[in-house]
């Protein structure tokens, strides 16, 4: 290749790589309610999690971080390391959209516990 004719062959290169990326449309938290407007957070699953708006995935993870905390009595939150937390659970979700969210919470949780 000439490099008079691509001079950007990085920016080439990501913008393949973006784009055989699966694509995931944004769906709104709300379209998982129930009729009674309820969301079943034991049986969400990752790909609903990476496919919600960034806003709604905070809302979840803020939920998820209640509720793990709650069960195991834990009365403090620690804003950066839940933020964090979120984070990594996006990323594991991402590779693994199959899994509930519970499950891979429980996987990150064992996995942060092991070292």
């Amino acid at each position: 290749m000439n490099n008079k004719k691509f001079p950007c062959k990085a920016l080439i290169l990501g913008a393949l790589i973006v784009m055989s990326s699966p694509a995931y449309a944004q769906v709104p938290l709300t379209s998982y309610q129930d009729g009674n407007g309820f969301i079943d957070v034991q049986a969400l699953t990752c790909a609903q999690l990476i496919n919600t708006y960034q806003e709604d995935a905070d809302t979840l993870a803020a939920w998820y971080s209640g509720w793990y905390n709650g069960l195991a009595k834990k009365h403090f939150a620690h804003i950066t390391r839940a933020k964090s937390g979120e984070h990594y659970l996006i990323l594991y979700c991402r590779a693994h959209p199959q899994l509930k969210i519970i499950e891979a919470i429980d996987v990150l949780l064992k996995n942060e516990a092991s070292k």
